[in-house]
């Protein structure tokens, strides 16, 4: 199976004062991710299909993860056995459709994956109709979590901008980054999807049993959406900011589950919408 690449070239004209030019632009590459599950008792394993999601390839098999973990099909990294690309039924599938075989005896509820999704301004894809609709898989309330001093939570931006290297070349990328309480970047997964980049993360994280991330803060190019905060949540991160603004069900759902949520965080400033220092 061939690698797929993040980043593509593509022959444009650029106009400037001194006329047209023909030259070449680097793009992000969009293809869609087809993630199924194989789950049951052997020799009656049955494979599902459950999401399509547009995302920018590479680390698919943490984006799988995180999305399961996220949306409470799987509890614990012992619930997936294997994570692989399955053959290629046509050239536009080739290496875009991903198969997690979930350990034997874990129960799926099929149901919870037809539960109904609306389109938002966030992802296009998904959402929940409700704050109700996802306590069931998010922790309880916390108090005491995890802490930073301002100062240093306004050198983040900065860090995260300059570890974007596929930003830096397309432009045309969001990323989301894993921090502890002294500013160190931990992790950084960039998408064209900003709730991929987040499933990235988590998915690695949660492979290599290092969820719930309580100790850890999770900072995110654009807006703070709720379905990043809910993601945020479920892994049990206790504190989210965003480089843009957080949308009133975010900020609600921040408060619910104890989380500290900033936004418009930037080099001098930011707004605190939940939780304390």
């Amino acid at each position: 199976m061939k690698t797929k690449q993040s980043v593509t070239t593509h022959k444009i004209t650029r106009f400037e004062a001194t006329g047209p030019a023909e030259t070449s632009d680097v793009l992000v590459v969009e293809e869609p991710l087809e993630i199924r599950i194989a789950h049951g008792s052997f020799p009656h394993r049955r494979q599902v299909a459950i999401s399509v999601t547009m995302r920018t390839p590479g680390h698919d098999p943490e984006l799988a993860a995180g999305f399961l973990f996220t949306e409470g099909i799987i509890r614990r990294p012992e619930d997936i056995s294997h994570i692989r690309h399955i053959p290629a039924t046509n050239r536009l599938s080739d290496g875009n459709v991903i198969l997690v075989e979930l350990a034997e005896g874990i129960i799926v509820d099929l149901k919870k994956l037809e539960r109904h999704f609306y389109t938002t301004s966030s992802c296009g894809v998904c959402g929940k109709t409700s704050i109700d609709a996802v306590h069931a898989v998010c922790p309880p309330s916390r108090s005491g979590g995890f802490t930073i001093q301002p100062e240093l939570l306004m050198t983040l931006p900065a860090v995260l901008r300059q570890e974007q290297l596929l930003f830096n070349t397309t432009g045309g990328l969001h990323a989301a980054g894993l921090f502890d309480r002294e500013g160190r970047l931990l992790l950084l997964r960039e998408d064209i999807g900003r709730h991929n980049a987040v499933d990235k993360i988590i998915g690695h994280q949660l492979t290599g049993g290092n969820i719930p991330l309580s100790e850890a803060l999770l900072l995110v190019s654009g807006r703070g959406g709720f379905e990043l905060v809910q993601k945020a949540a479920v892994a049990g991160i206790g504190f989210f900011a965003s480089v843009g603004a957080p949308s009133s069900l975010a900020v609600e759902l921040a408060a619910s589950t104890g989380m500290t949520l900033v936004g418009f965080l930037k080099e001098k400033s930011f707004n605190l919408y939940s939780g304390s220092f």
